[in-house]
């Protein structure tokens, strides 16, 4: 893929992006069957604000400090500092990172609302990061995501990434589908979702019935939270739609975004308007489906009666601009320009390889599904090293919520947690601490795990253990460890790790919380 088509693909994902979210905004949260055909807004003085595409600039303003580099735990930090809501799965992502509860654990911990919308609509910027490779974009959605989600909401917006990440290099639909189910769980709510309306389509049901199919397979609570009870029992009863649990609301909404792709059959504006006629998350799911039709087709793919309305501003709603540190652009043109800009470094030059006139050319990923005995390679080849021995995107997706994981120079390790970090008084704690060899180095290591650990809290058995390291592919070293906090009267207790590998000077610490239920 040559550098101009790319950015034209990138100007397109935010231009549609834009579009979408502002057709949808009016009829959020409403469970009922719209009949859209065009923005309902009088955008005579510019847009409204949007959300779901400003909440993308504060991550691209962390990729373009960072890099690679960033992580979950860098994505916390910007989440505190520059995001604005308090409300729900974003409220509380953050009273848990504030109460020390890092990623992924501040996503699931306490978080009613942690498979809900807020994550899928943060997508497109890794897609755009790492346009042609859907592995690299799945895996710096994952990251994203466990920040305020987890479950169904982060498989939601490894979905959606992987999705829009190879429709920078492929077309067919059905392709393109089976490329983004590859990279979550077979059985999860949201692979339900979207098969079920590529079967709804595939059978050629009218669409008020697919609408009802796909809120059926895994109904949420999105389209009812300003109902009466009197209002909700009517729904169950004549229309037969079943109420979720509350927060269950990725699965539907990205199945709805769904059925406007298919429905729409390439059409952009029909595309859109049938996911918002689908009701819940109506701004969600048209920016979400607009972002990926834009980046099919391209900014000149786009008609100008969506675009010109818009007039290719970005008003934010979200961003914390008081505190300095964020660049916000006004307009998309401006938007694309920083994301094309930050490209060709974050992919890498494995990937992204300038020629003799100065313009880059765009090596896209062969073969884009995700393999099941594919190893994560995300780092490999872009920074003179060689494979990163890590979980693949679906593997990290079923990995525990409690469990956090920690990068150093020489190995990764992760802490696990077993459960909720919570412990009881008079009764034991348990956790697992495991070393992971992170250099393909062809030499038997030894590993120290140690423990310091709060005053009137005592390790079952020897709280610094020396265990071998193998240099085999995937080879760990493990520890689980035992606490009694029977004569600890403290409400939150704060214990260190520290780690190394005998005979080489980088080590790693790391601080376990756990709070008294």
């Amino acid at each position: 893929m040559n550098f101009n088509d790319y950015k034209k693909k990138v100007a397109g994902c935010w231009a549609g992006k834009n579009a979408g979210g502002v057709l949808g905004a009016p009829f959020e949260g409403k469970r009922q069957m719209n009949r859209v055909e065009f923005y309902t807004q009088d955008l005579s003085m510019g847009p409204p604000p949007n959300d779901d595409l400003d909440l993308q600039i504060i991550w691209l303003a962390a990729a373009e400090r960072y890099g690679r580099n960033v992580n979950a735990m860098i994505l916390g930090e910007y989440w505190l500092s520059y995001v604005i809501p308090n409300w729900v799965e974003y409220g509380m992502g953050k009273a848990n990172l504030r109460n020390g509860v890092l990623p992924p654990m501040s996503g699931y911990t306490n978080n009613a609302y942690r498979n809900s919308c807020g994550c899928f609509i943060r997508s497109e910027i890794w897609a755009c990061l790492a346009p042609g490779h859907p592995d690299i974009a799945a895996r710096y959605a994952y990251e994203d995501g466990i920040v305020d989600h987890a479950g169904e909401g982060v498989y939601g917006e490894v979905f959606c990434a992987a999705v829009q990440s190879a429709a920078f290099a492929e077309e067919e639909i059905p392709d393109l589908i089976s490329i983004g189910l590859s990279y979550i769980p077979e059985g999860c709510a949201v692979a339900r979702c979207v098969k079920a309306a590529c079967s709804c389509y595939e059978e050629k049901l009218p669409f008020d019935e697919a609408r009802k199919y796909v809120h059926q397979t895994a109904p949420g609570t999105f389209g009812i939270q300003n109902l009466t009870n009197a209002e909700i029992e009517r729904l169950v009863r004549d229309e037969q739609l079943d109420i979720g649990e509350p927060g269950f609301d990725a699965p539907e909404n990205i199945g709805f975004m769904i059925l406007g792709w298919l429905y729409g059959e390439g059409d952009f504006g029909k595309s859109l308007c049938l996911a918002v006629n689908c009701g819940e998350d109506t701004d969600c799911t048209a920016a979400t489906l607009g972002a990926l039709l834009g980046i099919l087709s391209g900014i000149d793919g786009i008609p100008d009666k969506w675009l010109e309305p818009i007039n290719d501003k970005i008003v934010t709603l979200c961003i914390n601009k008081t505190e300095g540190g964020i660049w916000i652009p006004d307009t998309v043109t401006e938007l694309t320009h920083r994301v094309a800009a930050q490209m060709p470094a974050f992919l890498g030059s494995a990937y992204c390889k300038m020629e003799q006139d100065g313009d880059y050319t765009i090596y896209c990923k062969k073969g884009m599904e995700l393999r099941a005995d594919s190893c994560e390679t995300y780092m490999e080849n872009t920074n003179g090293g060689g494979k990163d021995q890590r979980l693949n995107v679906k593997e990290l997706c079923l990995l525990s919520p409690f469990v956090v994981r920690y990068d150093f120079p020489a190995f990764w390790m992760a802490i696990d947690y077993l459960e909720e970090p919570y412990f009881e008084k008079g009764k034991k704690r348990r956790f697992r601490v495991t070393v992971v060899n992170g250099m393909e180095m062809h030499e038997q290591q030894w590993v120290s795990i140690r423990l310091y650990l709060p005053r009137d809290i005592s390790c079952e058995g020897a709280s610094c253990v020396r265990l071998p390291l193998n240099n085999l592919w995937g080879s760990k070293a493990e520890k689980e460890f035992e606490l009694d906090l029977e004569n600890y009267d403290g409400e939150k207790a704060e214990l260190m790790v520290q780690v190394s590998l005998i005979g080489r000077h980088s080590r790693g610490s790391a601080e376990i919380i756990f709070f008294q239920k």
